[in-house]
């Protein structure tokens, strides 16, 4: 069943004082996307550089999430950090926070959160950590949207628990037979047609090919790609013209979750 409509996410923000990470400028990735998971502080981002990607995602009707990670900004959050779940939950909740109140500073409101890095596939994994980090968001956040992969356990939580999810599918990152992504510190240069190409077969097929030569199906309503990989400002062009060019529209989470989960053509 081919999707007929998808959000587009994308992290940013993530830098820190005068340092950057992404070669891309986010003013120009911000006019390809439909939906922002901008870093709270902990692997990246400061007060600053938070106030100043709301306010770009407010001017570009881009909708706003938090991408709060483990307090590791020298590993940039990619590294696990061990602690017990009502404390890295509590690192969620107060990341959050500070990041909806930049959203209220502007105008706009917290569409989402999706946690970044290493504490996103832990998640995924750790049934209790989900447990208690959808139980603090239906305290704090009832509406926002978890971003996790259908395959998660943050999903299956998130679900019972009546929380609103979506599902992502990643652009620039390589699948594994379990339908989770292949975790990967470093990331080189990636083919943006080839990109293009896998996201739409991705939205006309609901299937992607693994790391392992298999094809596998894949249930996602928005799809990711990371600031930080090299090129990925011609991934993201490539992308959306390829999308737009095979009659997909793009649409932020709070507009897509008005539609039928199941949306086909043809």
């Amino acid at each position: 069943m081919a999707l007929a409509a998808v959000d587009i996410n994308c992290d940013m923000g993530e830098g820190f004082g005068q340092w950057r990470l992404a070669e891309a400028d986010d003013a120009a990735l911000m006019e390809l996307i439909s939906s922002a998971n901008i870093a709270t502080g902990f692997h990246a981002g400061d007060p600053s550089l938070m106030d100043a990607t709301v306010r770009l995602a407010a001017q570009h009707g881009v909708g706003i999430g938090a991408h709060p990670g483990y307090r590791d900004l020298q590993g940039f959050g990619r590294r696990r950090i061990e602690g017990a779940p009502e404390e890295i939950v509590n690192d969620i909740v107060y990341q959050t926070g500070a990041l909806r109140e930049f959203a209220r500073r502007h105008g706009a409101s917290l569409q989402h959160v999706k946690p970044h890095g290493a504490l996103y596939m832990e998640l995924a994994v750790n049934e209790e950590l989900s447990r208690s980090f959808v139980h603090a968001m239906q305290a704090t956040a009832p509406n926002a949207f978890i971003y996790c992969m259908d395959v998660s356990l943050t999903h299956r939580v998130a679900v019972e628990a009546g929380q609103p999810v979506i599902r992502e599918f990643y652009a620039d990152r390589d699948y594994g037979r379990s339908g989770s992504i292949v975790f990967t510190r470093r990331t080189g240069k990636l083919d943006p047609a080839a990109i293009a190409d896998k996201v739409v077969r991705a939205c006309r097929e609901q299937r992607v090919r693994t790391v392992e030569g298999d094809d596998i199906d894949i249930a996602f309503d928005s799809i990711c790609f990371h600031s930080d990989t090299p090129g990925s400002l011609a991934i993201a062009r490539a992308m959306r013209a390829a999308l737009v060019a095979d009659g997909i529209k793009i649409m932020p989470a709070s507009e897509l979750a008005h539609l039928p989960r199941a949306i086909t053509r043809g």
